[in-house]
């Protein structure tokens, strides 16, 4: 199924409105992005045919970076014999090291 012309144009004013308000630090942008942020799920809950609610709870990153989308890239670092491993913020278990990854992006170092 295509995207449609009006799912598109909901889902980047949603994402102007989630950059914007993950940097501005003026309390007139703010109203601004959240107006902006309202509208876009209004129109993204009518598309779909779900309360807004259920729009505002899909992304859970919202206003949390750049709205773009990011991969999280994984290493294993070897060294004589052994492996580099790092500890997860989020659970504690050990991991390779990672680093997010912009798509489209390539790293100078790659």
């Amino acid at each position: 199924m295509s995207e449609t012309p009006w799912l598109a144009k909901a889902k980047r004013l949603q994402a102007i409105a989630s950059t914007g308000l993950s940097f501005c630090k003026d309390e007139f942008d703010r109203e601004r992005y959240e107006e902006i942020a309202a509208i876009a799920n209004a129109m993204l809950a009518d598309l779909a045919d779900v309360p807004v609610e259920r729009i505002r709870d899909l992304v859970s990153d919202f206003a949390k970076g750049y709205a773009t989308p990011k991969i999280d890239v994984r290493a294993a670092l070897v060294e004589n014999n052994k492996i580099l491993l790092v500890r997860e913020k989020s659970d504690g278990l050990w991991t390779f090291r990672e680093a997010l990854q912009t798509w489209g992006y390539r790293h100078p170092r790659m």
